[in-house]
């Protein structure tokens, strides 16, 4: 209850990007508020553009609002709208909760934090060589250069190890597992990477700009040192990019049995990511209570906090 109270009032005092606000009961009913790709919601998309182009004014901001219409929405049909549904309904209470539980975990200091980019680092490390060797056609049509997290990862893994942190560091027993599945997959049903290009990728880019800023919060980092992993410079619109990506998805010719293979490795790209974040050993509480503070101290509503 504790976790639960701290985190609501994270979202109702967030930066001035509104990716922290939350949504009102009436988005949530008029519109499929929760996508099954890491911290995604379909509010995100529209925000990130805002904030993306918050200094743009007259018909450029009105377009940029303008929200794609149901007929023309990939999400609402095919591949796209079967990991959508077949990954929202399979999450469990229980496993969000874990989730999100885990991913404040790795905000609660910078040790912990340097952990989840650590595993990462190893997660798509793997993905990525798999996707370069890859000859399966799908694989490659989603492929998108600017989706790639590796050079980004490598940054920040040289912001928090310095130099030659290549021999010093291990895998955890999650990515381990985590490493394991994309090869074994890559090996013997490479199609499977779908799932794991539109989990992670997509969680990466519909929730990056909301994970970057509470990392940059909760650990006092600044210049965007140590989160570029969260950070998609040459993707000017979020909103046109997935509606793209989506459409890209349901354009790949794959049988029935394989999409429903696809929506089934999804979510166990969900459990192993949720297996990462629980490995994790810092406090969500503490994380959550100073993303709070923060937030007060930069919308100047607790005055005396110095």
């Amino acid at each position: 209850m504790k976790l639960a109270a701290a985190a609501f009032l994270v979202g109702l005092l967030a930066s001035q990007s509104n990716a922290f606000a939350p949504q009102s009961l009436h988005q949530c009913r008029s519109k499929r508020c929760c996508s099954s790709q890491l911290f995604s919601t379909e509010a995100t998309i529209e925000e990130t553009d805002s904030a993306k182009n918050n200094e743009v004014v007259g018909s450029t901001s009105s377009s940029s609002a303008t929200a794609v219409s149901d007929n023309n929405n990939p999400r609402l049909a095919g591949l796209a709208l079967m990991l959508d549904d077949g990954t929202r309904k399979s999450h469990s209470i229980a496993q969000n909760t874990q989730f999100v539980s885990g991913f404040f975990k790795g905000l609660a200091d910078r040790e912990s934090y340097r952990a989840l980019i650590t595993s990462l680092y190893f997660v798509y490390e793997a993905m990525e060589d798999a996707m370069d060797n890859s000859t399966e056609d799908g694989v490659k049509k989603l492929d998108y250069p600017t989706l790639r997290r590796l050079d980004s990862l490598q940054q920040d893994m040289d912001f928090f190890y310095g130099e030659k942190w290549q021999d010093d560091i291990q895998p955890s027993p999650a990515a381990k597992a985590y490493v394991a599945r994309i090869k074994e997959i890559a090996e013997t049903k490479p199609y499977l990477m779908i799932a794991h290009q539109y989990t992670r990728y997509l969680g990466d880019l519909f929730g990056g700009q909301m994970m970057g800023g509470m990392a940059s919060r909760s650990l006092s980092l600044e210049n965007g040192d140590g989160t570029a992993f969260y950070t998609f410079d040459e993707i000017p619109s979020t909103k046109d990019f997935i509606t793209e990506w989506y459409t890209s998805l349901n354009e790949l010719e794959l049988t029935q049995q394989q999409k429903e293979d696809i929506v089934d490795e999804a979510n166990l790209v969900f459990e192993l990511n949720i297996d990462v974040l629980q490995e994790l050993t810092g406090s969500p509480l503490k994380a959550i209570l100073t993303l709070a503070v923060n937030s007060l101290k930069e919308k100047r509503l607790w005055p005396f906090l110095s």
